[in-house]
């Protein structure tokens, strides 16, 4: 698949589907847990078969298992039958630490599990692109050092952090080029712990780590697309665009339209409706409500594909979800 085309495809439709980061919510509809899911590659693969078949989304996207990396390095997971696998303690508290740090051979843990599930989806599911997903350099540093510790080594151990950075794009690097390697048509780079940032930060240690890993792999059929959704993101979209990402996807901390007005007309660029508030926690009028309010504002920039602000909550209710799809429709027929 033209890739570069179908970003153009989707910014000249006058519909255009949703793109949700939609994955967890799957457990629910073939009655498992998520210890069934993160352990078996068919079962992931028939995960997101069953949401495409039920959706109508503009991509498929596999899980934001933001711990899988990091697990790699050494740090020890929590995983339990009802929540998204968690980073317990560091792994790097000391620039010895860091330069002692290993880079996993791609395969480690379970990157080969979800790799194989992508290759499995891919031929289940073959009306639309789909997406890997994997976090990025700056928020796995975080897990491996601590969110908190390694903003304070910015300021005072940043060679640390560089040394630490390093290692965690090259690791990145082999798994994302193992998903091209089996035929997925991109990934989804979750970098929200970026969001945390100053701008002048995020173009030192965050933007330039994603460039290396887009230099490497981006081409016709394959595209990076960059996720934060941190509440500075606003303030620093120079130093976003220069990952030089083919398409971008914002949380709902900012205002979309605030964040399109910024944008480059020709680069897609998605979200935002509150995942928890409204996803999970709200009714389906409350999704309703919400996701057209977004779409009155935003759908006049040509480049803007609605979504959810976040990876969309395990337990979130699917008649939120199917809500969500009805008033994407219901935008499109007013």
């Amino acid at each position: 698949m033209n890739m570069q085309a179908w970003l153009k495809e989707q910014m000249a439709a006058d519909k255009r589907r949703a793109m949700p980061i939609l994955s967890f919510p799957s457990i629910q509809l073939m009655g498992i847990t998520v210890k069934d899911l993160i352990a078996d590659s068919d079962v992931q693969a028939r995960g997101m078969y069953e949401i495409a078949r039920r959706c109508p989304t503009a991509a498929a996207v596999s899980m934001m298992d933001l711990s899988v990396e990091a697990e790699c390095f050494g740090a020890q997971i929590r995983v339990t039958d009802d929540e998204v696998p968690t980073v317990i303690g560091s792994v790097v508290e000391t620039p010895e630490d860091a330069e002692a740090l290993q880079v996993p051979a791609f395969g480690t843990g379970r990157t080969g599990l979800y790799v194989e599930a992508i290759s499995k989806a891919l031929k289940l599911i073959t009306d639309r692109p789909i997406f890997a997903g994997v976090i990025g350099p700056f928020s796995l540093a975080g897990r491996l050092m601590d969110m908190t510790q390694v903003m304070i080594n910015c300021y005072e151990e940043p060679e640390m952090v560089h040394t630490t950075l390093e290692k965690a794009t090259a690791f990145l690097l082999s798994y994302v080029k193992a998903y091209k390697a089996i035929g997925a048509h991109g990934v989804v780079i979750a970098e929200p712990a970026a969001g945390l940032l100053s701008p002048d930060f995020c173009g030192e240690f965050s933007s330039p780590y994603i460039r290396k890993i887009v230099d490497a792999v981006q081409d016709e059929e394959f595209i990076v697309i960059y996720h934060n959704c941190g509440d500075a993101v606003s303030r620093m979209v120079p130093q976003i665009l220069e990952t030089g990402a083919a398409a971008y996807h914002f949380g709902n901390a900012v205002s979309m339209e605030d964040m399109l007005r910024q944008m480059p007309g020709d680069v897609l660029t998605m979200g935002n409706v509150d995942p928890v508030s409204a996803i999970r926690n709200g009714t389906p009028e409350k999704v309703r409500q919400d996701t057209l309010s977004i779409m009155d504002a935003c759908c006049k920039y040509p480049n803007f594909l609605i979504s959810s602000g976040c990876d969309i909550p395990l337990a979130a209710p699917w008649e939120n979800i199917d809500a969500f799809f009805a008033a994407v429709e219901e935008f499109y027929h007013k």
